[in-house]
């Protein structure tokens, strides 16, 4: 396994990576060229593109937002300094930190906005949980469909082309682009990129038949998950709908927007510790992000987000990678107590089924199993056991085998 030499993530990540001949990853690459970036002259190009949206009789802007720190910033840029009319949108996936769920509702009333929250229904949501678990490892799916889908369909419902997103997660995190290539959100990025190539389809009943997997039915119809289901082509190119992200043509630095935030909107981190990250400020949209959803990357990928975060703050300078790597030695191997208790109840699923269907998504490029343990390289150097082998044969086992 090979680690980047300037932050701590490693080359086979969620979040595709190359390397320079110095060993430094594509995602560190990019993040340097932030201060050659003339960003004065990307405010003005910004402006200038959101005038053009600006409207005498409709909104000129949805804002997909979590109530988190950067739908703060975002919500705060559009409306507080460009004066644009913003209808915020949410998906809403039922497992908000309560100080999360609090900054949420207050978004419209310290920026006056409309506010249009779409909630599934608990029984829905559940039945995704555990098909996600179970089919691709993530159970957290339902989240990431929701949250690039129901603000697509509302701009559209509403005539309101102009999508506004933060950052390009994947760039972000892995340089998958440069500042100059002004990417926009596709279709093609929602399916291949944020939702792995599965779709709302693939969780009901006809679609795991089709699958091979009817083991995992539900009892999920298309009329369930109709919060999840992309807007056609033709519906799209008619509304004009475009989605652009704000770090093309903003300076992007998570620890100022949240510094921004508290002063200005007493927006509220979490206030208890998580068990996975250092950082008090991420994801209290849904607990299980740092939480399950996390350890599952790690049963993956061998990393997590103590790696994550670590890798951000690195690169903007708030941390060593001697730092990071004392992180990633804390965080990144923790296997949540008080988040997987939360979730086995909520599901209805024993300890000993989860560790079972994890082992089934172990990465041979990462995982070997040496005297009935897991056992992968670590980026401070040598090999550790992490847990042992459960029942369940890994999907990848004839990998295991050669």
């Amino acid at each position: 396994m090979r680690y980047c030499s300037k932050c701590v993530y490693p080359d086979v990540s969620a979040a595709p990576l190359t390397f320079d001949d110095d060993g430094v990853c594509s995602g560190c690459q990019v993040d340097a060229a932030k201060p050659t970036i003339d960003w004065p002259r990307r405010w003005e190009l910004f402006k200038e593109l959101t005038g053009e949206y600006r409207s005498s009789s409709n909104y000129d802007i949805v804002i997909p937002v979590s109530g988190g720190k950067d739908s703060y910033f975002q919500t705060h840029v559009a409306v507080k300094e460009l004066g644009l009319k913003a209808l915020l949108v949410t998906y809403h996936g039922n497992n908000y930190l309560p100080e999360g769920e609090d900054n949420l509702y207050r978004m419209r009333e310290v920026f006056d906005c409309d506010h249009v929250i779409v909630r599934p229904g608990v029984e829905v949501l559940q039945k995704m949980n555990r098909v996600g678990f179970k089919l691709q490892g993530d159970m957290n799916w339902h989240g990431h469909c929701g949250i690039f889908t129901v603000p697509i369909q509302v701009a559209i419902r509403y005539k309101v082309p102009l999508i506004l997103w933060g950052e390009h997660g994947f760039m972000d995190l892995g340089g998958m682009y440069s500042f100059n290539d002004f990417v926009e959100f596709t279709a093609k990025f929602r399916l291949e990129h944020a939702l792995r190539g599965f779709d709302w389809h693939d969780f009901t009943d006809e679609g795991l038949d089709k699958a091979g997997h009817p083991e995992m039915k539900e009892g999920l119809r298309p009329k369930d998950l109709l919060w999840a289901q992309y807007p056609s082509d033709d519906e799209i190119i008619d509304s004009g709908a475009r989605g652009i992200y704000l770090s093309f043509y903003r300076h992007w630095e998570a620890n100022e927007h949240t510094k921004l935030v508290m002063e200005k909107y007493d927006w509220k981190p979490a206030q208890q510790p998580f068990e996975r990250t250092y950082r008090m400020m991420s994801n209290l949209d849904d607990m299980h992000e740092n939480g399950i959803h996390d350890y599952l990357k790690f049963i993956k990928f061998g990393y997590g987000r103590g790696s994550d975060h670590s890798c951000k703050d690195i690169r903007s300078g708030k941390m060593t990678r001697d730092q990071g790597l004392e992180m990633v030695r804390k965080y990144d191997h923790v296997k949540p107590r008080r988040d997987l208790d939360r979730w086995l109840k909520y599901v209805g699923i024993s300890e000993e089924e989860f560790d079972m269907v994890c082992d089934t998504f172990r990465d041979p490029r990462v995982w070997s199993i040496e005297g009935g343990q897991w056992v992968k390289d670590n980026v401070w150097g040598g090999r550790s056991a992490y847990g042992p082998v459960h029942g369940r044969p890994p999907r990848f086992a004839h990998a295991f085998a050669a």
